[in-house]
């Protein structure tokens, strides 16, 4: 973006201290002129007017506290116009609620009333905005959204955090509702949780560089959480360990039928009767490590899979008990051998952060049955189809 070449100093500190002084001319007072006036916006979702700014410069040196009183805020709306008073404070720090002036000041007042030179002066230049997120993508999840922009606003030195924001979403209107904020992270993922499943939601991020100033917004975003065998997350034991296990099936109810409540579940990474937990190395990779007794695991292929419908037939034999990475787009099968009967099923990796795995997932409930084609139909959500 195009940036006035008188604030370019300005952007290298972290508070956006400017270069250029003024004068009040105000006679009478021994006090010198505050020092490193800087500044941070407020960011409120609109780039063009932030809800407010704070002010920071440095206190006057301890020679001077005796005499000091206070400081005095001065603003203007224009680089021509003449400064006004707005506000006093005794603190080194000042918030001005609201769309900010163009320009600001600070100066020290004495006991006895005198006022000392301006401090320099500070320009509010929106053309200092970052660039938005050139894309922003998701995924489905039960109960929640992933959600993945381009991370070209952090190569900005300026660069601070990104704001994500959220609203609900009228599909027959075609409409956004009221946008609120979801959350900020120095990441270029975030995770949106504690969402109605089948409620459709509108999803925007921006860019908040270290002065406070809000990018526009990333291109628009609509997803709805669904409750199915696609999509399951489960974090790193290391970052939460309750929900870091997983099991493909439960035992199987009075009919000898699988029961869809007892399908794909997560559950915490210390017990043993899970099928696999999810491990963080130290180098942040994640693990996918079989835990039951009757379980082992092996890579379906050397390559990634195109979806999970393309592990169509467990392999008969190359099962271990070691762990495998979880990289996005490859395949797994396992094997569980529980009561002298096996039971075959397969997982896809959707993505990988250092907080968790995302994956479709698929499991024979018939023993000795190798097919894993994903069943269709609605009565065994996550089950596979399949008959000796």
């Amino acid at each position: 973006m195009p940036r006035s070449s008188r604030y370019i100093l300005a952007v290298a500190l972290l508070l956006g201290i400017a270069c250029q002084n003024s004068t009040t001319n105000v006679s009478g007072s021994t006090l010198p002129p505050p020092q490193n006036l800087g500044y941070q916006l407020d960011a409120s979702g609109d780039p063009n007017a932030p809800a407010g700014i704070l002010l920071v410069w440095d206190d006057l040196p301890s020679a001077y506290s005796a005499a000091l009183a206070s400081y005095r805020v001065y603003s203007r709306t224009s680089t021509s116009g003449s400064f006004v008073p707005r506000g006093e404070t005794s603190s080194n720090t000042f918030h001005d609620n609201g769309v900010p002036n163009l320009q600001y000041a600070v100066t020290a007042v004495d006991v006895n009333g005198g006022e000392s030179d301006f401090s320099n002066v500070i320009t509010v230049d929106e053309r200092l905005r970052l660039q938005a997120p050139d894309t922003l993508g998701s995924i489905s999840l039960n109960q929640a959204i992933h959600l993945g922009w381009a991370d070209n606003a952090a190569q900005d030195a300026t660069f601070k955090w990104y704001r994500v924001y959220s609203a609900s979403y009228n599909l027959d209107a075609g409409l956004c509702g009221t946008w609120s904020l979801e959350g900020e992270t120095v990441s270029n993922e975030f995770l949106a949780t504690l969402l109605a499943n089948g409620a459709p939601r509108c999803f925007e991020v921006s860019a908040i560089s270290q002065q406070g100033y809000e990018s526009l917004w990333s291109p628009l975003r609509v997803d709805t959480p669904r409750p199915d065998a696609r999509n399951v997350l489960v974090y790193a034991f290391e970052q939460q360990p309750t929900q870091s296990g997983f099991r493909f099936w439960s035992d199987a109810n009075s009919n000898g039928q699988a029961d869809p409540g007892e399908l794909g579940l997560v559950q915490d990474g210390s017990r043993t009767d899970i099928d696999f937990w999810v491990h963080r190395a130290s180098d942040s990779t994640l693990w996918i490590v079989p835990e039951f007794a009757g379980d082992s695991l092996q890579l379906y292929g050397t390559q990634p899979v195109a979806d999970l419908t393309s592990i169509d037939f467990a392999p008969a034999g190359g099962y271990t008990r070691n762990m495998y990475q979880a990289v996005p787009g490859y395949g797994y099968v396992f094997q569980r051998n529980e009561a002298g009967a096996y039971h075959y099923a397969a997982l896809r990796v959707t993505a990988v952060t250092r907080q968790y795995v995302i994956f479709d997932w698929s499991v024979q409930t018939d023993p000795g049955n190798g097919e894993l084609v994903v069943r269709k139909g609605p009565s065994l959500t996550g089950s596979v189809r399949g008959s000796r």
